[in-house]
């Protein structure tokens, strides 16, 4: 997962892999359905703790090894490309990869063949009817599975469960960036997207290339994807009209488009660093485009505001989805979803992929498709669900909860996580507290530091009265015989932490540093 506003200095969420390191040698291998990186970025911790052969699509396989070889993990696992509609066997299942469509190519549904019966995994998908490459969802395949062998579970991606309708298609927005383009002649246009998104990258050449534009990359992702993308055959530029993003300010502005990451306001990402004016390639200002491709995440729309903000106080002009048609949803809306279910006609259901929210949206349409509701189970993260003659029921749960990566550390515990939350809002004061442990008394005045309590120089009558209160207290404990530091900080956090309290009605964090000398 990405970090959330309430997980400061977070780089990212991992699930626990409790319950797999546990189990280890049971593990026959690792399915992937599609590249993204909230679907294959974890493999780089996972692969630390077993090894299993992944099984993906290509691009799927490409866009993984990189996370991997990154990881220096690559000799712990064996990569095993399959193509649309090849079925194998891993472990005790034979697994069959369906082709769907989804913002990143090559996306599968995942068809487990079981001894209960097909268990239909759909992955991230929608069903678009006109794909810019032509590989459409085979729902065919699904409805023959749903008529010769029956599927027992369907288990299918809720994120858009609450919006009616259909998905647009994915080439609908080739034609309104093709409209951008044509109204700014003689303007530098950047277009800022997924790098993953290499339908979004092909239709941004195709729209640059036709208006006479050559293209760069910008953005470490973008430019490895691009690569990899033409190399697989999935990213076609027409041959000179590619330059290095270092030459990118010798061609002239109506001539030049700029393919960039940072769609989501990251910090350090391409397009953050352009409206700071920091990018080393680039600076923005009047006489640029700027076309974000991309809608905010959910807790992303503060950083992506700020950023369109900081764009036009450079003087450029931002087209965004709010304004234009330059971006489409992934994921399949409710029309969709009965769609899968009508072809399917799954026996028992269980909505994944989404918030809570969105489960329970698809778990009523499950409802509503004819599915018994003693067949529908709404589930959350660890819960054990068991398939049998008889249908489907709860299965007690497992561990299951966050791993949270700081740098290159990970875990860094829900106590840390709860310190971070509380120095951010109220601040800390630490004290700290000299005893002359031969004497058994003070060495002398306590010293107390803040920071985001209150500011020290406009403070000093308070922070001279809490000093005194803290001596006191220590004192009256050396005089009662104590001599440990933690009995002694004890004493110094409890007299510190009710004047605190009591004079400013805050609760900062309360850091006692007793020195026995």
């Amino acid at each position: 997962m990405f970090p959330d506003q309430d997980m400061p200095g977070v780089d990212l969420v991992l699930p626990e892999f409790t319950y797999l390191r546990e189990r280890a040698d049971r593990v026959d291998g690792i399915v992937l359905t599609h590249g993204h990186e909230d679907h294959t970025g974890g493999l780089a911790y996972l692969l630390r703790d077993l090894k299993a052969p992944i099984y993906g699509t290509e691009l799927t396989i490409g866009l993984a090894r990189h996370r991997v070889e990154e990881a220096g993990l690559a000799d712990r696992t064996k990569f095993v490309i399959v193509k649309d509609g090849e079925r194998l066997r891993v472990g005790p299942c034979d697994v069959e990869f369906i082709p769907t469509t989804h913002s990143v190519p090559d996306a599968c549904a995942i068809a487990f063949h079981t001894p209960q019966g097909v268990i239909l995994h759909s992955g991230d998908f929608k069903i678009d009817l006109t794909p810019v490459d032509g590989r459409r969802t085979d729902l065919a395949r699904m409805g023959e599975l749903a008529q010769t062998e029956k599927i027992r579970l369907l288990l299918s991606d809720s994120t858009n469960a609450e919006e009616p309708g259909f998905t647009a298609s994915e080439s609908s927005v080739g034609v309104t960036l093709r409209r951008v383009f044509a109204e700014h002649p003689g303007k530098r246009i950047i277009v800022a997207c997924f790098a993953s998104h290499l339908h979004r990258v092909q239709q941004i050449i195709d729209a640059a290339t036709a208006n006479g534009r050559k293209v760069a990359t910008l953005g470490r992702s973008m430019g490895k994807n691009v690569e990899l993308g033409t190399r697989l055959g999935m990213i076609n530029i027409p041959s000179g009209m590619q330059v290095d993003i270092e030459h990118v300010d010798t061609v002239p502005p109506g001539e030049m488009c700029v393919i960039s990451t940072g769609s989501q306001g990251e910090p350090m990402s391409a397009l953050s660093l352009m409206a700071t004016g920091d990018n080393k390639w680039l600076r923005v200002g009047e006489g640029d485009v700027v076309v974000i491709s991309a809608h905010p995440i959910p807790g992303n729309e503060w950083s992506v505001g700020r950023v369109i903000d900081e764009l036009h106080r450079r003087g450029a002009e931002v087209v965004h989805s709010g304004a234009e048609a330059v971006h489409v949803s992934g994921h399949a809306k409710a029309g969709e979803l009965r769609t899968l279910m009508q072809v399917t006609k799954p026996e028992c259901f269980v909505p994944v992929h989404g918030e809570y929210r969105h489960l329970v949206h698809h778990a009523r349409i499950g409802l509503s498709m004819g599915i018994p509701a003693k067949n529908v189970l709404l589930c959350e993260d660890g819960d054990s669900v068991q398939l049998n003659a008889n249908g489907i029921k709860r299965d007690g749960k497992v561990p299951a909860g966050y791993v949270y990566v700081d740098g290159t550390v990970g875990d860094i515990g829900h106590g840390v996580l709860r310190d971070r939350q509380k120095l951010s809002e109220e601040g800390v004061v630490m004290v700290v507290v000299t005893v002359d442990k031969s004497q058994g008394a003070l060495s002398g005045k306590p010293v107390i530091e803040t920071r985001g309590w209150v500011h020290a120089s406009e403070a000093e009558e308070l922070l001279g009265e809490a000093s005194d209160l803290v001596a006191a207290a220590v004192t009256s404990a050396l005089r009662d015989g104590a001599r440990d530091i933690e009995v002694l900080s004890r004493h110094a956090r409890k007299a510190l932490g009710k004047f605190v309290g009591d004079r400013t009605k805050r609760r900062p964090m309360i850091v006692p540093v007793v020195l026995l000398v």
